[in-house]
């Protein structure tokens, strides 16, 4: 018996097939090979197909089926991962209306902060957990505010997750998670924020049915089933945005347990059994994967938008035909500080942290005489630990305090450079697992399926792979607090 994991990222789609009883994972593709492009028809906006997804999830599975290391037809249930925050419309034929805005499009900031005026930014705190800023919600209003033709066909919205799941079963659904990561949530009344959907003129008729994250929500269509080579009798079982469901493939449930990811974005994501709120929206809070009203399970959310993009512009820029492990060696061979060079790397739209605001990406102190590629590289990803650093200090102020931080081992976190740096920065150890958010999804297809018992079984075999302690602790500070200096510079000039 398997379990199919699908992992929606923002450059490709990710599919993992794990063996149900020993959690193994057999086989890992995605696709597309390079990343998959963002469609930016103006300034600091952010758009992709969702029926790209859609295609780049049917090839991924092929290359995994292609491979003969397990029967297809063995494979049970479905859990699905993906990009946060984005926005899907569709008609009442399940027809998409228009490209998906995705997690970085920056359009709605304007509408979002006025929400958070006028609705009142203590109700917005106390029952939100956070300003409706850039978040799902805000985006639907930016289109029913600028393109009415297309919101008065609306039949249904969803997240880039809830897409896939109707292609492939019929069905449209949500969950508290979900819709809380939309900002739709109304946590003390433990149900759809109808003041938010009164502020926006929102019909509920547009939300799906709210179902647990652990569930079923649908049953593969047959003629998906024969396309595919799955049996008709799949169902999917789970469906959760990468972070919840990063933190769930490392087994980060419980409070005080902290999970980190540097993919496209950076995300530091502590659990907690309060219903946190920062002061200014820095960081976010949003259900668990494992919420429940009575046992209370939050997420607190510190995303850096410009951070594995940054990498990916580097080696665009300045080694395009290197692989990322080159690139990582070239970076190795720059010292600690990279020769003083900074990168500030906030060039990916508006940055929560900081406000909302648009600081833009920046190389700063470059010496024409001394700074050469590799010292470019490694002041990068010194860059993007510093980030996350800063970042850390906002969720310290919150409370959370993180002893051990756990990753997969994916991303920059397969980068030595950005490791050290990373706990160097930080001063906190990080725990690296050979997990990532596809396995993590299969999993939650066991879970929600009822295979496993509980969360706990679902995660008996996990083991970390490598620790890294933090090393040279000082030379990082010294570095974090130049780098911080040309950061508020940025900041106050805006």
């Amino acid at each position: 018996m398997y379990f199919l994991g699908i992992d929606i990222g923002t450059s490709s789609v990710k599919v993992s097939i794990v063996e149900a009883s020993s959690q193994q994972k057999i086989c890992s593709t995605q696709y597309p090979a390079v990343e998959a492009p963002i469609y930016s028809p103006q300034p600091n906006w952010a758009e992709q197909d969702p029926l790209d997804w859609w295609s780049y999830f049917k090839q991924a599975l092929s290359k995994a089926n292609a491979t003969g290391l397990y029967d297809p037809k063995q494979i049970t249930a479905i859990g699905i991962a993906y990009q946060m925050h984005g926005l899907v419309v569709v008609d009442k034929d399940q027809q998409v209306l228009r490209n998906a805005i995705i997690w970085c499009d920056s359009r709605a900031v304007a509408l979002g902060n006025k929400a958070f005026e006028e609705i009142g930014k203590e109700f917005n705190l106390n029952h939100h957990l956070n300003s409706p800023g850039n978040f799902t919600a805000s985006k639907l209003a930016w289109v029913k505010a600028n393109e009415p033709e297309i919101y008065h066909k609306i039949d249904k919205i969803m997240l880039p997750g809830d897409f896939i799941a109707m292609k492939l079963s019929g069905s449209i659904s949500t969950s508290i998670s979900a819709l809380s990561e939309g900002v739709f949530w109304d946590f003390q009344q433990n149900e759809l924020s109808t003041t938010l959907m009164d502020y926006y003129g929102f019909d509920s008729k547009l939300i799906p049915s709210v179902l647990p994250v652990f569930a079923e929500h649908g049953q593969i269509k047959k003629a998906v089933a024969e396309e595919l080579g799955l049996s008709s009798t799949v169902t999917i079982n789970y469906k959760a945005g990468d972070q919840p469901n990063n933190a769930l493939s490392l087994n980060v449930l419980q409070p005080g347990e902290v999970a980190a990811t540097a993919g496209t974005s950076g995300v530091i994501y502590g659990v907690s059994d309060q219903l946190i709120a920062d002061r200014e929206s820095r960081v976010n809070t949003f259900a668990h994967v494992n919420y429940r009203e009575d046992a209370i399970r939050t997420g607190v959310l510190l995303c850096i938008n410009g951070t594995g993009i940054m990498n990916s512009w580097g080696r665009k820029l300045l080694g395009k035909d290197l692989s990322y492990d080159r690139i990582n060696a070239m970076a190795a061979t720059s010292p600690i500080g990279s020769k003083g060079l900074q990168v500030v790397p906030f060039g990916n739209g508006a940055e929560r942290m900081l406000n909302n605001q648009l600081v833009g990406a920046s190389i700063s102190s470059i010496d024409l005489n001394r700074h050469e590629t590799s010292d470019i590289l490694r002041a990068i990803q010194e860059g993007i630990a510093f980030a996350f650093r800063y970042g850390l200090d906002i969720m310290r102020e919150n409370g959370l305090y993180p002893q051990m931080i756990r990753a997969g081992h994916a991303n920059l976190f397969m980068s030595p450079v950005f490791r050290d740096s990373f706990v160097g920065a930080t001063n906190v150890p990080v725990e690296v697992y050979d997990h990532d958010g596809s396995v993590g999804a299969a999993l939650g297809a066991g879970i929600g399926s009822g295979y496993y018992s509980d969360l706990t079984e679902a995660f008996r075999s996990l083991k970390p792979v490598y620790t890294v302690e933090p090393q040279y602790v000082e030379q990082y500070e010294e570095n974090y607090q130049q780098w911080k200096e040309i950061l508020e510079i940025k900041i106050n000039s805006k």
